[in-house]
């Protein structure tokens, strides 16, 4: 077992490891920007190491200042989190090279699965259902032109690289489409440095169902059910929630056996997840393979009664998996909690936290890195807290919600808590029926003063 492993993440996901890591007996190193000095993360690890300016590209996304902060605290293991290089075959690589394991997936692994169109032919082989397209990298204007006629509309062209929506283009008619492949690849040459397009037949009505899965280095894998992800702004996912209201136990055993044959097939090591695409009529295609922990982990931990992150940590110290399938035992949502105006088209809104009061009680769970006093800088990501409730049956999961929501109060800047709360009482929500499309049709009621 490792005994030292060294965070190379920010936020609530490096307390997270922080705190399984201990719990295992195994100590800790924290990185961080100047940004994060103050930081939970920063206070709770063993050793802290600075490794730069508030830019994510001159600290959280320098590999020779993380690889050096490793060896300086003679950390034999990293620890990615999720974001930053937690995908980047590179890092990896690097890792590999300097002794210091990376709990995560290989660089060869990364590269396969990192790459959306090599994936795609990756996961045919595989014999997992893929969503009708094109194979490979599309060369030219006029070969999409002929397979959109072809396949028919409305079709989706995607960007090989892409990643929160960039280089993503819906086509409903041909008369579009040559506007959408040229603003596609400018966007995704300008945001990955990449300008490789694929296309795929656009799913009407989908949802996007996920499947986690644990694979060893033995070659074995198991999935630990679904998570429904369906609610998103912008292919940002604000909420998720585990059994998913669509999900049929033939359908989830289905899911279930493809995600594992996926891992299998190229030999997946460690927490990695297999995103679907599932239609109105519960057929289900890949989307993309995940090779790292999720941000919504923690509802699949909740209804299995399972640690990701100590998972993830004894895969990578060799051990293996016992290969059972696991299947929820109880209902568990997360909602997303971020630094925005909900009222203001989810502006960003960094700043301090004079007042924070957080929920409790049976069923709740609160995965933060913030406290009062806190000041989120401008530089990151949005987001400052997971809120999970989990309970016997959805209703009441979203009742505890609605109740945990009431009691959570954060003043000195805006949160998506109003949201949120809304959200748990809107019909369609609550009747379970809502789609990714769900938030273009969304309206927040007017904001009440208090």
């Amino acid at each position: 077992m490792f005994k030292k492993i060294l965070i190379a993440n920010r936020g609530e996901i490096a307390l997270r490891v922080i705190r399984t890591c201990k719990e295992m007996g195994i100590k800790t190193v924290a990185v961080y920007s100047t940004a994060d000095a103050e930081s939970l993360h920063v206070r709770f690890a063993d050793e802290a190491v600075c490794i730069g300016p508030p830019a994510s590209s001159l600290s959280y996304l320098k590999m020779a200042n993380i690889i050096s902060a490793a060896e300086i605290t003679n950390a034999d293991a990293i620890h990615p989190g999720y974001g930053f290089l937690s995908e980047n075959a590179k890092f990896s690589k690097i890792c590999q090279e300097h002794g210091i394991k990376f709990i995560g997936a290989s660089p060869e692994m990364i590269d396969k699965m990192g790459d959306k169109a090599s994936a795609k032919a990756t996961m045919k082989a595989a014999g997992v259902p893929c969503v009708p397209g094109s194979d490979g990298l599309l060369e030219s204007f006029e070969q999409t032109q002929k397979l959109a006629k072809e396949m028919g509309y409305p079709v989706m062209l995607k960007a090989t690289a892409g990643g929160g929506g960039k280089g993503m283009r819906a086509v409903w008619k041909e008369a579009d489409l040559l506007k959408a492949w040229e603003s596609a690849r400018q966007e995704s040459a300008a945001a990955f440095g990449n300008d490789g397009m694929y296309m795929e037949k656009l799913i009407e009505e989908p949802r996007h169902i996920e499947i986690q899965v644990i694979g060893d280095s033995f070659g074995k894998a198991c999935h630990l059910s679904e998570r429904d992800c369906s609610v998103q702004r912008r292919h940002q996912k604000l909420t998720e929630e585990t059994p998913s209201p669509f999900m049929t136990d033939e359908l989830r055993n289905a899911m279930g056996e493809a995600a594992v044959k996926a891992a299998e097939f190229i030999k997946y090591e460690g927490a990695g997840t297999v995103e679907f695409l599932v239609d109105k009529h519960r057929n289900f295609y890949f989307m993309e393979m995940n090779t790292r922990i999720q941000v919504e982990h923690p509802i699949t931990e909740q209804v299995i009664d399972y640690d990701l992150i100590r998972e993830q940590i004894m895969v990578a110290a060799g051990i293996p998996i016992s290969g059972k399938n696991y299947f929820p035992m109880l209902h568990s949502i997360e909602c997303r909690i971020n630094a925005e105006d909900p009222y203001n088209d989810f502006r960003p809104s960094p700043g301090k936290i004079t007042t924070l009061h957080t929920p409790g009680g049976h069923g709740v769970r609160l995965d933060t890195h913030v406290y009062s006093g806190y000041t989120i800088p401008p530089n990151y990501d949005s987001m400052i807290a997971k809120l999970i409730t989990t309970a016997q049956t959805r209703e009441e999961a979203i009742n505890k919600m609605k109740r945990a929501l009431d009691e959570f109060v954060i003043e000195g800047i805006k949160t998506t808590i109003p949201f949120h709360r809304q959200l748990m009482e809107e019909p369609d929500y609550v009747a379970g029926n809502y789609t990714t499309k769900f938030m273009e049709s969304f309206v927040m009621k007017d904001r009440v003063e208090e």
